[in-house]
């Protein structure tokens, strides 16, 4: 039996690397390179597929990752009579899946498959649940509310697909979430005949795929808790499935915010409110003429924000958007029973109730009103073992609270719910290693152990194409000449390529504050100067970015990773300081006393690890093809001037440098 699947294993990889191979299949793409280290990297994905291994590979930028997953996933996929799940961090990287890698790979491969793109339900209108939104208007919303249901109407009437992203203006939140597919609510048994219902037809669409693409957030909503995961009999969301997960870096930033603990003041607030909203008297109580339950949801409203009026009354945000709360009972429970009388009152209207549509939307209420019950008593009691418990505000003005709680050491709970025995994971990235090829630093992080680590070189030619600049005569950040020495560096840099450049900031105040003195500069030079957070959506940004000539864009987090400018556009990465990560987030505060803890340093294990490959990410943003030619400049001496600079350095690709 052995000897069978070893032959099987070569004969699958060789076929792999056939296809790979200078006159293989994807030789005959447009553009095609022969590059070995891609053929090495589609063939360790298809050993893993076959043996039923973990794969961690990272692959240099210009490898051409995306191909050499795919074609062993798609035919692995289709020959076994499973499904394969392509997760990544950002829309650009499915947006490049799914308009240019699949349609070439449908044309080359010889075989025929179906790839979706699959979304959160909440993207897509249910048109059952318009026609009750419809039909109870007047019980349900107010005069703009209801103008904006029937513009939802007029869309629902002519939409392809139903869902967000076809929408051309943003729907009232209040109004959309009453329309749009729900679980329990919108369901196979309720909605799978009507042929209008784009969620079930969507389902229908991926259920027929053999190939799936998704992003990280909802792969890891879907996956449920560990203990749910474990349940599962094979595979991750469908029997037989197996993951390939892109962008991997980010992997444990995700899963820290959809494992665990959140329990939203807004979310709740919300809730209630769909239930009873005292405000407009209006809600689904009115719908089926409940006195009692719109009295008990009236007065919850109020201790709802009664309850988070205390919370923030214990909490100190002086340092920021985040507080951390280290002790049982932070504030009294006032909230709870209340929530559980909710509970009970939606359960016994629902027995009295005939209509099955209305039964289904209150049981749905129910249930999330139980989930926060349970979420708060969790908050209040530090019940979770091993996690870091916070406070946090939110909204765009700050307006609204959260509780949150998240486990410290994800790599025991990652073990359990994706590195799990007899399935197949597959994590890739252009940056994982922090210097060691065994890239022990995120295997450990994730606990992925036991999975082979691959890590393969980029095919680009750094010695010619890039040179970096360190400008050693940076004064120290808290020196009164940093912020003129800043400008005057980052105009000289700018000058010399003629704007084309990023400016990559760790700071939101301090890039805003900078754009705010540079824009004289910008104006005089007759340069754009474009800066995130002004309003313009990032995609957006970057399309004006790449098609205006003479521009700079200032950008924090989100440009350091996942932005793909390839060509003259961008010829110059200004990196304004190393990207050590402030450690005032409780996550982060309580991952390195965890480390501590151990008995290890927190910044040689943790910070200067994490803060090596994030400049990796920065400095990656470049060179994207065999034919960009660019400079990066890092604007922090210490790069030079510490005993840490070096891990950095040699972290990066080997190209002429440049101290100034």
């Amino acid at each position: 039996m052995i000897a069978l699947k070893d032959s099987l294993g070569t004969e699958f990889v060789e076929r792999i690397r056939a296809i790979f191979s200078e006159n293989g299949l994807l030789s005959k793409a447009t553009n095609f390179e022969f590059r070995p280290q891609q053929q090495e990297m589609a063939m360790a994905v298809a050993r893993a597929l076959e043996e039923e291994r973990h794969l961690v590979v990272e692959a240099g930028t210009g490898i051409g990752k995306s191909l050499a997953y795919l074609v062993p996933a798609i035919l692995f996929a289709l020959e076994r009579h499973k499904r394969a799940i392509v997760s990544t961090h950002t829309i650009n990287l499915q947006e490049q899946l799914l308009e240019k890698d699949i349609p070439i790979l449908k044309k080359i491969l010889p075989v025929e498959f179906e790839a979706a793109l699959m979304k959160g339900r909440q993207n897509y209108l249910c048109p059952r649940r318009l026609e009750r939104a419809l039909q109870q208007a007047n019980e349900l919303f107010t005069g703009p509310e209801q103008n904006e249901l029937t513009r939802l109407a007029e869309w629902a009437a002519t939409t392809r697909d139903g869902s967000l992203s076809d929408l051309s203006l943003e729907p009232d939140p209040k109004v959309w979430t009453q329309v749009c597919s729900e679980p329990h609510i919108c369901t196979q048994k309720m909605c799978g005949q009507n042929p209008r219902c784009f969620y079930q037809r969507a389902r229908k669409r991926l259920l027929a795929a053999d190939l799936i693409v998704m992003n990280h957030t909802l792969l890891f909503m879907l996956l449920g808790t560990p203990d749910e995961q474990e349940e599962r009999e094979s595979g991750f969301l469908f029997p037989n499935d197996f993951i390939v997960f892109d962008e991997a870096h980010t992997i444990e930033q995700v899963a820290s915010r959809q494992i665990g603990v959140g329990v939203s003041q807004y979310g709740l607030r919300a809730t209630i409110q769909r239930l009873y909203n005292p405000r407009t008297r209006k809600g689904l109580f009115t719908v089926v003429r409940d006195a009692n339950g719109v009295t008990l949801a009236a007065d919850l409203i109020d201790d709802v924000d009664k309850f988070f009026t205390a919370v923030e009354s214990r909490s100190d945000f002086r340092k920021g958007r985040e507080f951390r709360v280290r002790n049982i009972d932070f504030v009294p429970d006032t909230i709870s029973g209340r929530l559980t009388a909710l509970q009970a009152r939606i359960a016994d209207v629902v027995r009295r109730a005939d209509d099955e549509f209305l039964k289904a939307e209150l049981q749905e209420f129910g249930r999330r009103i139980r989930d926060a019950r349970d979420g708060i008593t969790i908050f209040l009691e530090q019940a979770a073992p091993e996690h870091v418990y916070w406070v946090e505000r939110t909204g765009k003005t700050a307006q609204f609270l959260s509780l949150n709680a998240a486990p410290i050491d994800l790599a025991p709970v990652l073990r359990r719910m994706i590195l799990r025995d007899n399935c197949c994971c597959v994590m890739t990235s252009a940056t994982l290693a922090v210097g060691r090829a065994d890239l022990a630093y995120f295997r450990n992080r994730i606990g992925a152990n036991e999975a082979e680590p691959l890590r393969l070189g980029s095919p680009f030619d750094f010695q010619k194409q890039m040179k970096m600049f360190v400008v050693q005569k940076m004064p120290d950040p808290r020196d009164p000449d940093y912020q003129k020495a800043l400008e005057y560096w980052i105009t000289h840099f700018v000058q010399k390529t003629d704007g084309r450049a990023f400016v990559l900031f760790t700071s939101y105040r301090d890039m805003q504050q900078l754009a705010g003195q540079m824009q004289k500069f910008f104006v005089e030079q007759g340069m754009n100067l474009f800066v995130q957070g002004s309003g313009v959506p990032r995609g957006k940004l970057l399309d004006q970015f790449k098609t205006t000539p003479r521009s700079a864009l200032f950008g924090t987090d989100s440009f350091w990773s996942g932005v793909d400018v390839p060509g003259e556009a961008l010829s110059n990465v200004i990196i304004t300081r190393l990207p050590f990560a402030v450690p005032d987030h409780p996550l982060i505060e309580a991952k390195l006393e965890l480390v501590q803890e151990r008995g290890g340093d927190p910044f040689t294990e943790y910070s200067l690890p994490e803060a090596i490959l994030k400049l990796r990410q920065g400095i990656g943003r470049l060179i994207r093809t065999k034919t960009d030619r660019g400079i990066v400049v890092i604007l922090d001496n210490r790069i030079v001037t510490k005993p840490y600079g070096r891990s950095f350095m040699q972290a990066l690709p080997k190209c002429p440098v440049e101290i100034i």
